[in-house]
C-alpha cells in the first residue's frame, strides 16, 4: 500500500509531463483497439453477409467468382443458367425455397438485381436476420423497385419516385431504358451487406424492360430465358452435399453448386494481407508509445535524484525503488488502457448508425471481441517490459546515492 501511495504522489508530482504520457500512450491504445475491433466486426459482417442459404447455384465457374456475383454483385457473369434448369431446382423434392438472381443492369453505379418476392421472405444475413423496409413495400407491379439504403441515401430517394435502369454496367445515354421507369415501391433498412447497394426489380420487370430494346425480341413474352445464379433453402441440411453433388453432375447442364459459407471463408483468407498490414501498423503506433513513456521514465531520472536519495536514507532498499519505477508505469498504462476503453465505448454509441449507413459495417453489441482481454494483458506486458530500463537504473542509483 505504501509503494503505491508512493507512486501516486510521484506521478502527481510530475502530472503534466505524465498526462501527456497518458494522453500519447491512450491515442495508441485505442487506435490499436479500434482496428482490432472493427477487423474482427469487418470479417463478421462479410462472412455474415448471408446466412441460411444452403446452395447457391449457377453455371459452372469458379466458387469465387460464383460467389462474388451472386452475393456481392461485383464483376459480370459469363453465362447463364437456363430457365429449365431453375425450375428443376425449384421442383426438386428436397428443396424448399429458391431465390432466382439476374445481373446485367445498373442505375448510377449500383448493380440492378432481377430476382423475385421469396428474396424479402426468405434473404437471410447475419444470424437469421430478414429483410426491413424503411419506408414502402416489396415490388407488386411490373414496373415496381426496391432499392438498398445506401443507393437511397446518397441518391435521395424515396418511395414513390421514379428510376431510369441502364442496360449494362455503364450509365450512358445510348444503354437507358428511358422509355421503361421503374417507380420505388420500397427502401430497405440498412443491412450492412451488398443488398444496401443494389436495386431490385422483378424477372417480369427485366424481361419488360428488355422487351423492345434495341436488337431484343419485340414480342412481349415475360417468362425468362435464363438467370444468372439462384440461391437455395433446403428441407433438411443433411441433403446439403447430396443435393451439392447431384446439381455437380447434373447432366442437362453444365452447373455449380457452392457452399456460401465455405466460399466466404476462402475469399476472406485471400484478403489476409491487407488485415495483416492494418495489424502491423497498430503494433507500430503502439510501440511508439511505449517508447515515448520510456523516454519520459528515463528523463524524470535526472530530477529525481535527490528524491531517490531521500527514500534510501529512509531505509527503502534499491529493489523497491526498481518496484516503485515499475509500478508508475504500469499506472500510466492502466490509465491509458481506461481511457481508449471509455474512448472506444463512446465512440461504438456515437457512431454505430454512422457506420453501419456510410460503410456498411455491423458493430455488434460487445465492446470486448474474442481475443480483445488477452491483447490488453499484452499491452500490460509490453510495458512492464518497456520499464525495465528505467527501474533498473533507479535500482543501480539507488545503490550509489547518497544525501548531499
Amino acid at each position: 500500500m505504501m509503494l503505491l501511495k508512493l507512486a501516486c504522489y510521484s506521478l502527481g508530482s510530475r502530472l503534466g509531463t505524465v498526462l501527456l504520457t497518458v494522453l500519447m500512450m491512450s491515442v495508441s491504445v485505442f487506435v490499436l483497439l479500434s482496428v482490432e475491433n472493427i477487423r474482427h466486426q469487418a470479417k463478421e459482417s462479410f462472412q455474415q453477409s448471408v446466412s441460411d442459404v444452403d446452395l447457391i447455384v449457377g453455371p459452372r465457374t469458379g466458387q469465387i467468382n460464383l460467389l462474388l456475383y451472386s452475393i456481392f454483385h461485383i464483376g459480370v457473369p459469363t453465362h447463364n443458367l437456363s430457365w429449365n434448369s431453375y425450375r428443376m431446382l425449384q421442383q426438386h423434392q428436397d428443396v424448399d425455397w429458391t431465390i432466382p438472381l439476374s445481373l446485367g443492369d445498373s442505375h448510377q453505379g449500383y448493380r440492378v438485381v432481377g430476382t423475385e418476392q421469396q428474396l424479402f421472405a426468405h434473404f437471410r444475413y447475419r444470424a437469421d436476420q430478414a429483410l426491413d423496409f424503411a419506408s414502402g413495400q416489396a415490388f407488386n407491379k411490373t414496373y415496381d423497385a426496391v432499392v438498398g439504403a445506401e443507393v437511397a441515401s446518397s441518391l435521395g430517394y424515396q418511395a414513390g419516385d421514379e428510376i431510369v435502369l441502364a442496360h449494362g454496367i455503364a450509365d450512358t445515354s445510348f444503354s437507358r431504358h428511358d422509355n421503361h421507369p421503374f417507380q420505388i415501391s420500397g427502401i430497405l433498412k440498412p443491412t450492412g451487406t451488398p443488398i444496401d447497394r443494389s436495386v431490385f426489380i422483378s424477372l417480369t420487370g427485366l424481361e419488360a424492360m428488355h422487351a423492345d430494346f434495341p436488337g431484343a425480341d419485340t414480342a412481349p413474352n415475360l417468362t425468362p430465358q435464363s438467370v444468372t445464379a439462384v440461391m437455395v433453402g433446403l428441407k433438411s441440411k443433411i441433403k446439403t452435399f447430396t443435393l451439392q453433388r447431384e446439381i455437380n453432375q447434373y447432366a442437362g447442364e453444365a452447373l455449380q453448386a457452392i457452399l456460401p459459407g465455405v466460399a466466404l471463408s476462402s475469399l476472406w483468407s485471400m484478403l489476409g494481407g491487407v488485415e495483416q498490414t492494418l495489424w502491423v501498423i497498430s503494433l507500430l503506433v503502439l510501440l511508439g508509445a511505449l517508447i515515448g513513456m520510456v523516454n519520459v521514465l528515463l528523463l524524470s531520472m535526472r530530477e529525481r535524484q535527490h528524491e531517490l536519495a531521500v527514500l534510501r536514507a529512509l531505509g527503502y532498499r534499491p529493489g523497491f525503488l526498481f518496484a516503485l519505477l515499475q509500478l508508475e508505469a504500469l499506472l500510466i498504462t492502466v490509465s491509458s488502457i481506461i481511457v481508449a476503453l471509455l474512448a472506444l465505448a463512446a465512440g461504438d454509441i456515437w457512431l454505430r448508425q454512422w457506420l453501419l449507413s456510410q460503410f456498411g459495417l455491423f458493430l455488434s453489441e460487445s465492446l470486448l471481441q474474442p481475443g480483445m482481454a488477452h491483447l490488453l494483458m499484452g499491452i500490460v506486458l509490453a510495458a512492464v517490459v518497456s520499464a525495465l530500463l528505467p527501474a533498473i537504473n533507479a535500482y543501480r542509483q539507488g545503490l550509489n546515492l547518497q544525501l548531499r
